[in-house]
């Protein structure tokens, strides 16, 4: 066995182990380590495939960012899991029902799958003097720019929808109203008393 191939085998069981006790871990906190080390497993298989920018993308974005926001947020929100799963059996059924027609779906494309003639020459020829980046560049903002847009848009409709359904508004705790502050009178918000000595308010 090669240093490639055994490096390439050493990432992929690691990202598929990673994978897997992110599902079926029962802490929280757990859960979101093993997503840390699959997303560097996959970045590791990025490095072998020869697309060094996209495994940097994947460090920085999704280990450096998502992720660690993933680990703050569980770590800091007073979330009753028990009660979650309580609700999580009730729509086990369906949610089996789903995934095996996912499965059926995806070996259904797979059975089809084949390569188109010349596939191996493409993938021997030199990329010449584009690099991986502009290469990667050109391919998302040139041929597939409207899905790229579309992706965004997407993404920032999910946002809005997580800060709306996490937006709770409670009515025990005193707020300030901040346009009440700005548009009050000083005339009618001060007043002026003669304090004699000796004398209290």
């Amino acid at each position: 066995m090669t240093v490639f191939a055994f490096t390439f085998y050493l990432f992929a069981i690691t990202t598929v182990v990673g994978g897997l006790f992110t599902v079926v871990s029962r802490n929280p906190v757990h859960s979101v380590l093993w997503l840390i080390l699959a997303f560097l497993s996959s970045a590791g298989l990025f490095v072998t495939l020869g697309a060094e920018f996209v495994a940097m993308l994947l460090i920085i974005v999704y280990v450096g960012a998502v992720a660690v926001l993933f680990l703050f947020v569980v770590m800091m929100l007073d979330v009753d899991f028990a009660e979650l799963k309580a609700e999580m059996t009730k729509y086990m059924p369906l949610a089996l029902l789903i995934g095996v027609v996912i499965i059926m779906q995806l070996a259904l494309a797979l059975g089809v799958w084949g390569f188109s003639d010349g596939y191996e020459a493409r993938i021997a020829a030199p990329a010449g003097d584009v690099s991986n980046t502009a290469a990667l560049g050109l391919l998302i903002y040139d041929k597939y720019i409207m899905l790229f847009q579309l992706a965004g848009l997407i993404l920032l409709v999910a946002m809005i929808g997580a800060i709306v359904l996490t937006l709770r508004h409670r009515v025990d705790i005193k707020r300030q109203n901040v346009l009440a502050q700005m548009y009050r009178d000083p005339a009618k918000a001060m007043e002026l008393r003669d304090v004699k000595p000796g004398q209290g308010l």
